[in-house]
């Protein structure tokens, strides 16, 4: 069975309806990651570079998937490290040093939910780095929230299988920031075009983000 098969719709076969939830990792259905992979099926071992802590399983689920090398860099252990110490301001600078990866070298980016936990500055050196990484024809996929949160926690996000994620929360130095209109996302990946947006039950808005082959700013 080819890699687009497997990512084709299953709703017959056992185990690919709504996953089992539970109150301590809750389960939701994603709408964007499927067509994330599918963007990437085109490539012979493509690149995939993760913002967020490392998950052991979803290294082996993006590796069965795509065949794919995996970096993960995680962003929100650099935020904390910032705000412990006392340099927050410093941040943005920080993240635009931060990724030594050649121009146009990823073919693929999770974002997850971190932008969310960035001032505005902070924000903009990211989405410029990350801009900056994907290749042409690239995709990048992001998580915002449209509703502020009332604890200071951060969501490791777990892959159970293409149409579904679970969540964990654990302890973060930050809440959430502004939240931002979906105006303010797109002026903030300028380089980048929205290829799918959803909203859902779960106040999180789901972007599929491409690179163009021509610059767009």
């Amino acid at each position: 069975m080819g890699l687009l098969d497997r990512l084709a719709p299953r709703q017959k076969e056992p185990g690919h309806g709504p996953a089992p939830s539970s109150s301590e990792n809750p389960v939701f259905a994603t709408k964007a990651l499927r067509k994330f992979l599918t963007t990437l099926t085109s490539q012979e071992s493509p690149t995939l570079l993760d913002l967020g802590p490392v998950v052991g399983s979803n290294v082996s689920f993006f590796g069965e998937q795509l065949g794919c090398k995996i970096l993960v860099e995680d962003i929100f252990s650099d935020i904390d490290r910032h705000i412990r110490s006392g340099r927050i301001d410093d941040l943005p600078a920080f993240l635009t040093k931060r990724f030594s990866q050649a121009d146009a070298s990823v073919d693929g980016i999770l974002c997850w939910d971190v932008i969310d936990y960035l001032d505005k500055v902070s924000a903009h050196a990211l989405a410029e780095q990350m801009t900056r990484l994907l290749r042409a024809d690239g995709a990048l996929l992001a998580f915002f929230g449209t509703a502020q949160a009332k604890d200071m926690r951060y969501t490791k996000y777990v892959v159970v299988d293409e149409v579904n994620l679970k969540h964990r929360r654990y302890a973060a130095a930050r809440g959430r920031q502004a939240i931002l209109l979906n105006r303010d996302i797109i002026r903030l990946f300028s380089g980048l075009r929205v290829s799918e947006s959803f909203l859902l039950q779960n106040n999180l808005r789901e972007i599929l983000f491409r690179k163009p082959a021509y610059d767009v700013r």
